[in-house]
């Protein structure tokens, strides 16, 4: 996850038939789950507002804005204005934003000004995550520090995570950690996978503290997907969809979306589900392929 990751990604999904709101109405049966498209998801419909209203139309009951806490605050409260109007959920934004290009924080290293930092973003972001009426944040945990014993840095990050963790559960919050992988897009990364994500939230012990289960990474990084969330289920706080290889929408590479929709069925999954890919096909005709590949995997 990054920010020029995020100008690429696009999402769609169903639920029974449609009721009219107050303030918006849909012309289209709601998805069953709570799949979330983002900016850009449906751009050719106009403007980030624009788009929210486009895809409560299509019938998505959520969004995601991964840029969000770096939006100007009448735009966080304009865009949770329209999601409430119409009913929709906000999904994660990214409550501490990486520099990718210098491979930094490294918050597993003997000097501690990053983490002391780090804890300065998530303070600056449960403000963030009251005007947007969100639950959950995304956090990297920063890179590897290669003169430092992974099993130090691991320490380390626990504690900080609990430290972080004791901020935003008081307010009904948590922090959702997303592994990301090396193999393709993020190398040097510390947390590679679902797995190391689970021991660290188990060691920070918080209920402030969860995992973002991005599929797409997994997938690349560790494969055996549904295991890897039945072992790590009860830390898991976010999922994110997106199909390897060229992450984009279910249906155009070698993930078994359906039989992943169908395990979160069963596990009676409610939370939000993030469309955290790009669109195989550009334009409209593109918009029209990701609602027709949700509607899909929806419908299993």
């Amino acid at each position: 996850m990054s920010v020029t990751r995020r100008t690429v990604l696009a999402g769609a999904t169903a639920m029974p038939l449609v009721a009219s709101s107050a303030r918006g109405q849909s012309n289209a049966a709601r998805f069953s789950l709570h799949f979330a498209p983002h900016e850009g998801s449906f751009a050719s419909r106009g403007s980030r507002l624009d788009q929210i209203a486009f895809a409560a139309d299509q019938g998505f009951t959520a969004w995601e804005d991964n840029e969000a806490a770096t939006r100007p605050v009448d735009e966080q409260v304009a865009m949770a204005k329209a999601l409430s109007s119409r009913g929709m959920t906000m999904g994660v934004f990214v409550a501490s934003m990486p520099k990718w290009g210098q491979s930094r924080p490294i918050l597993g290293a003997n000097d501690g000004a990053e983490r002391e930092a780090f804890l300065a973003d998530i303070r600056a972001s449960i403000d963030v995550a009251k005007r947007l009426n969100a639950t959950r944040m995304t956090v990297v945990t920063g890179f590897l520090d290669p003169r430092v014993p992974l099993d130090i840095q691991t320490a380390r990050v626990i504690d900080l995570m609990r430290r972080a963790g004791d901020l935003v559960a008081p307010h009904g919050m948590a922090l959702v950690m997303e592994p990301l992988n090396t193999r393709t897009n993020h190398p040097g990364v510390y947390m590679q996978s679902i797995a190391q994500g689970y021991a660290v939230a188990r060691g920070a012990n918080s209920p402030g503290v969860k995992i973002l289960a991005d599929l797409y990474h997994e997938q690349i990084q560790s494969g055996n997907l549904i295991p890897a969330l039945d072992a790590c289920w009860s830390e898991i706080g976010y999922i994110q969809f997106g199909d390897n290889p060229g992450r984009n929408e279910p249906g155009t590479g070698e993930i078994n979306y359906s039989n992943i929709v169908r395990w979160l069925r069963e596990r009676k999954y409610a939370g939000t589900i993030g469309m955290e890919h790009g669109n195989s096909v550009k334009g409209r005709a593109g918009e029209e392929r990701l609602i027709a590949a949700y509607r899909t995997i929806d419908a299993v």
